[in-house]
């Protein structure tokens, strides 16, 4: 039973390091990504500033996004999950006999979305503050 519980702690710890490897390069992707939309829309951060919007304005604008970007990653994440539970019960079932074995409660369902919310503002934090300290003159003559 000690070798099988050595097993089990070895595969966990590899799959933690797989998963926070994965989230690295994910948040440095969506900054990344944050960071060419805040390229591609300097013209309407020059437009948004000349009529009066403020640095925090416009930060606030690319926290949004990244946010809203986050919400919809993790809530794609939960529903893929829950997809894939239904037939990891009915193999679970056909080789065990045990009915519901793979769940994923709502609490953790709800603290995964945060978690992604939460990486993707810390990810668009840098292009969001490099989007706010444009300068208005500068990103209207920019094309």
């Amino acid at each position: 039973m000690t070798s099988v519980s050595t097993i089990i702690d070895a595969i966990s710890v590899i799959l933690i390091a797989f998963v926070a490897i994965s989230l690295v390069v994910s948040s440095i992707m969506i900054g990344i990504i944050t960071y060419i939309s805040v390229l591609e829309r300097t013209k309407e951060i020059g437009i948004l500033r000349a009529m009066g919007a403020s640095k925090r304005d416009i930060s606030r604008v690319f926290n949004a996004e990244t946010l809203i970007v986050g919400f919809a990653a993790g809530a794609i994440g939960i529903g893929v999950t829950l997809l894939l539970l239904i037939p990891a019960n009915a193999i679970v079932y056909n080789l065990t006999g045990i009915s519901g074995m793979c769940v994923l409660p709502w609490q953790g369902a709800v603290i995964l979305v945060i978690i992604s919310m939460l990486l993707t503002l810390i990810a668009g934090l840098i292009p969001s503050h490099y989007a706010a300290k444009k300068d208005p003159v500068l990103a209207l003559r920019s094309e």
